[in-house]
């Protein structure tokens, strides 16, 4: 089920920009297949951007602040991040901001993993997905993203590895 995306504060909207902001500083022969760089690949004409940051930057709102109570509320601990996923189509740069997505997290060369829903969230006027994660320890993590496209008839896999320090 897809819902409203929260809107977010003027701060955690510019701390996450990056995730926003990454495909007009990019090229548009991203279209072909495959990485454009560590935290962005294209797949079947859909460009996705991954944005991990600390959990920390969104910590000091109240409960009731949108940002408060995104993705449940944001986790204690020194070790938790926010995973951000921004889609586009590759050939227009043309945000998507219809989709269901989930994300696979597992530590490079362990078993299994932990399946986390992504949100739907409002950043600087567009939609973007989230969710909190725990990544302890420096190490690399294989983060796969499913994508649902309401105009696909099957699902779509990102395959991210991101080196945790």
């Amino acid at each position: 089920m897809i819902t409203a995306a929260p809107h977010m504060s003027r701060r955690t909207a510019l701390a996450l920009a990056g995730a926003a902001i990454a495909p007009v500083a990019l090229p548009t022969a991203a279209a072909a297949q495959g990485t454009v760089d560590a935290n962005s690949m294209v797949l079947d004409g859909v460009l996705a951007y991954l944005g991990v940051l600390p959990a920390a930057i969104v910590r000091g709102h109240p409960r009731s602040h949108p940002e408060g109570a995104m993705h449940g509320g944001v986790p204690d601990g020194r070790h938790q991040y926010h995973l951000v996923l921004a889609l586009f189509e590759a050939d227009s740069g043309t945000r998507i901001e219809t989709a269901q997505v989930s994300v696979n997290v597992m530590g490079l060369g362990h078993i299994g993993g932990t399946r986390l829903e992504l949100d739907a969230m409002m950043i600087a006027d567009t939609v973007s997905w989230g969710t909190f994660v725990e990544l302890p320890g420096r190490d690399s993590y294989q983060l796969s993203f499913d994508v649902r496209l309401p105009d696909r008839e099957k699902p779509m896999l990102f395959p991210f590895t991101y080196a945790h320090s």
